[in-house]
């Protein structure tokens, strides 16, 4: 899965929050998966999120990976909407994940195994548990 990151695309181009997090946006999931590398992704919108916990979520994670990313574990952010429009629909990522709503979050394991997931809300110590738990 090839999701958009700061490598390729400015910032603003493939998040919709702001300021755009930044942090998130260097790597893709496939990279991960190939590098047997362990990851967290979280599918969410901050700017057009349903449920108005996107954004908090992407805090969250962000916050976890402040916590977490320098002891190899990655963490992703995909938005929701095909070019961050809500009138476009989903994006290809949502409907590869199948995934019926927003925000999720999901810890993969080096072998590319969901070892872990959360829909909606989620707080900074049970991601933080579950990285600890599922991918050190």
């Amino acid at each position: 899965m090839e999701n958009p990151t700061i490598a390729r695309e400015p910032a603003s181009r493939i998040t919709t929050a702001d300021p755009p997090d930044v942090g998130l946006l260097r790597y893709t999931v496939a990279d991960s998966l190939a590098k047997h590398v362990p990851f967290v992704v979280t599918f969410a919108t901050p700017a057009f999120c349903q449920s108005r916990t996107c954004g908090p979520t992407v805090d969250v994670v962000d916050a976890v990976r402040r916590r977490f990313e320098s002891r190899g574990v990655r963490f992703i952010h995909i938005e929701i909407y095909e070019d961050n429009t809500p009138g476009n629909g989903v994006n290809r990522w949502v409907r590869e994940w199948r995934l019926p709503s927003e925000p999720w979050v999901f810890v993969v394991g080096r072998d590319g195994v969901v070892r872990d997931r959360f829909e909606g809300a989620v707080s900074v110590a049970e991601l933080s548990a579950s990285v600890r738990r599922h991918l050190l």
